[in-house]
């Protein structure tokens, strides 16, 4: 997924001998994906790993979901879903709701102000995207901190906790895989170096550096898997805090990337989707809307053209600035757009015309497109604005 760190204390060779001052063996555990033939990093703990002395159901937040039938365009307004009351005892594992998922990839929305309890998400890969606010990240390698447009990308299974920072809650989307994310392979050699054509580079990553320990005894773990009717939860209870790490090596590790390093592409008339993407995984992609220069060709039409996705449902979540081409339809900060695959979309009425001789977008969103259908969750449900689907008509319904 990223480059090759090395963080703390790892021995000259793996899987070899690791002691400590007093002569004491080290534990190692490989973090692996693809059943040992993908990225993987090499972990060195200072008691077993394994060693659990209990295990109970979790009943997981609500993740059952709705078909979008019948068919039509939707807007949800996320800012509803969490009244201020409800953020200092809501945290960013068990808080979240649900809006659009499939067998591929679920979304969800949280606003916390609440310490997380230890969670792992053994279903696949997560991106939370920071809307607003701070957070210190504590995983199994080490602390990370985010910030306002961050995206924080966690391997499958890390173990990790949310700690909300600042005078302001934590506003978070996160995208929950059943598989793995990366970067686009046409951003990378070969050999996974990033590309000088690519919109961001290793040095825009930033992964833990230094471990975590903690010695405490007897610490329950939420862990979310699959299950044979889904996702499902336990809640393990380790002889020994995860966080016992002295050190490890490797290409898997969480990190975080600030959508305000990514460099946009540009063009003289208007650009497709794909040079705004920043991430993919199976069955989908992540892409971000950055503040740019737009087309430049003396003719052009800045905002984009009316199009429909065939293959594909597109999902855009805005989360700053003024985005011109949905002037009129009421999407504003929070706001998240549901265009189905095959539906013609393109800018509200009037948008077109006043793009004409438009210098500059300021604007920031968040764009998943999947090559599967969407189905509406809990949250999704709850939050949506039913008048979206008439704006282009002008009509009420």
């Amino acid at each position: 997924m990223a480059h090759y760190r090395r963080v703390g204390h790892v021995p000259p060779k793996r899987h070899t001998q690791h002691r400590d001052g007093e002569g004491r063996l080290y534990f190692e555990e490989l973090m692996g994906e693809e059943g040992f033939s993908s990225d993987s990093s090499l972990l060195y703990h200072r008691e077993i790993p394994s060693a659990i002395v209990d295990s109970q159901a979790w009943d997981v937040p609500d993740v059952t979901t709705t078909p979008n039938h019948p068919l039509r365009p939707r807007h949800l307004k996320l800012h509803e879903l969490f009244p201020k009351e409800t953020w200092d005892e809501t945290d960013v594992v068990t808080g979240r709701r649900v809006i659009l998922a499939n067998n591929d990839v679920r979304i969800s929305y949280v606003v916390s102000a609440k310490e997380s309890p230890l969670y792992r998400n053994a279903t696949g890969d997560e991106i939370v995207y920071v809307e607003s606010g701070t957070a210190t990240v504590e995983t199994v390698f080490g602390t990370i901190e985010a910030k306002q447009g961050d995206y924080v990308v966690i391997p499958t299974s890390t173990t990790h906790r949310w700690l909300p920072t600042g005078d302001e809650p934590l506003r978070a989307y996160a995208i929950e895989a059943t598989g793995h994310i990366a970067p686009p392979k046409r951003y990378l050699s070969r050999y996974g170096q990033f590309l000088e054509n690519a919109p961001y580079c290793e040095r825009d990553l930033h992964g833990p550096d230094e471990p975590l320990q903690s010695d405490e005894t007897d610490v329950d773990v939420l862990v979310k898997h699959r299950g044979s009717r889904g996702v499902t939860g336990t809640r393990m209870t380790y002889a020994r805090h995860p966080f016992d790490v002295v050190g490890w090596d490797g290409c898997l590790y969480p990190f975080t990337f600030s959508v305000h390093d990514f460099e946009p592409i540009t063009g003289r008339v208007h650009q497709p989707p794909p040079v705004h993407q920043v991430f993919e995984g199976h069955n989908f992609v992540v892409c971000n809307f950055v503040p740019r220069k737009v087309d430049y060709h003396p003719l052009s039409i800045p905002v984009p053209y009316y199009h429909s996705n065939v293959d594909s449902d597109e999902i855009m979540f805005y989360c700053g600035g003024n985005y011109e081409a949905r002037k009129g339809s009421g999407i504003g900060q929070g706001s998240v757009s549901v265009h189905p695959g095959g539906l013609a979309h393109g800018p509200q009425p009037g948008a077109y015309e006043r793009s004409i001789g438009a210098e500059f977008f300021d604007e920031l969103a968040v764009m998943v497109d999947t090559f599967h259908p969407l189905e509406l969750g809990e949250g999704g449900l709850a939050s949506e604005d039913e008048a979206y689907a008439w704006t282009w008509a002008r009509r009420q319904k």
